[in-house]
């Protein structure tokens, strides 16, 4: 079934039968999906979408370029939670463009999240200029952070901040972010583990890293990739480098938060069958890795 089959079956009285689609056990049920390849949907028929599939939750791009720009979330995040809540999907994180407190428009952003009871927004990367030694450059980020964990804290609310891979990236290596984080108040800032970016620098040692940081997790990001010539393809999972016994150690530490499905080797095609078929196969892969 494909979203405009479940939505034409909705509107012909079946919504109570394909609702339970939303409805999935409560291990599932932490299983959210970034929107991002949809952009081009409307609200409304990603929600249809994301229920479709069966996704309780998304993550929601609010900032530029996002499904929801920051000058306007007064007006669009409200209006999109609203068509997200007609088909029982959540707004579980919000992808911002936000690492700095005094950054125009984040204590609005933040603020008017917070009043609709979304309580996780994923952090904007730093970046090393790597012509200049990394250590100073740790403390002016380090530096940063107090003030946009207070405003956090005053908000109810949790940053995430996710590793990425490359050469300039600050958590790549992981080491930097948790020594950035470390003595902050877990449920103010935590780490989004990234077991695709953690593979990708980490090789045969991401069991190390992820051992540094699981108690400081936050989210998981979840997605697949293989070498190609030297260099990294997005890939859909199961198909590449991800190791499913990552999960069994996710299961040893009893986390409980979001886990976060991007497929991103379908990102830019405005092909809605072929996402959607993406997206769904993603998605079985990982409910059978998680054993749901």
């Amino acid at each position: 079934m494909n979203r405009r089959q479940f939505v034409a079956g909705a509107s012909a009285g079946l919504l109570c039968a394909a609702l339970p689609l939303a409805a999935a056990p409560p291990t599932a049920r932490r299983v959210c999906a970034f929107e991002k390849p949809f952009h081009f949907l409307s609200d409304s028929d990603l929600a249809a979408t994301m229920a479709m599939l069966g996704f309780s939750g998304i993550e929601a791009t609010v900032r530029s370029g996002g499904r929801v720009l920051p000058r306007n979330v007064e007006d669009d995040l409200p209006r999109f939670q609203d068509e997200l809540r007609k088909r029982g999907v959540e707004i579980t994180i919000i992808a911002t463009d936000i690492n700095s407190a005094d950054q125009s428009r984040a204590e609005l952003v933040l603020r008017t999240a917070a009043k609709l009871g979304i309580h996780r927004y994923r952090m904007q990367w730093y970046r090393y200029d790597t012509r200049k030694p990394i250590l100073p450059q740790l403390d002016i980020i380090a530096a940063k952070l107090p003030p946009l964990v207070d405003l956090t804290r005053q908000l109810g609310m949790t940053a995430i901040y996710q590793n990425h891979c490359g050469p300039d990236m600050v958590g790549a290596p992981i080491w930097d972010i948790h020594r950035l984080i470390k003595d902050f108040d877990t449920r103010t800032i935590g780490f989004g583990f990234d077991i695709h970016h953690a593979t990708v620098e980490g090789g045969l040692s991401w069991p190390i890293q992820f051992k540094l940081v699981e108690s400081h997790l936050a989210a998981v990001y979840v997605k697949d990739f293989v070498w190609d010539k030297g260099k990294v393809k997005d890939a859909p999972l199961g198909d590449g480098q991800v190791d499913p016994k990552f999960f069994q150690l996710l299961r040893q530490t009893g986390f409980s938060g979001p886990l976060c499905l991007h497929v991103e080797y379908v990102e830019g095609r405005k092909n809605e069958d072929a996402l959607e078929n993406a997206f769904a196969k993603d998605l079985a892969t990982l409910r059978s890795w998680i054993g749901t």
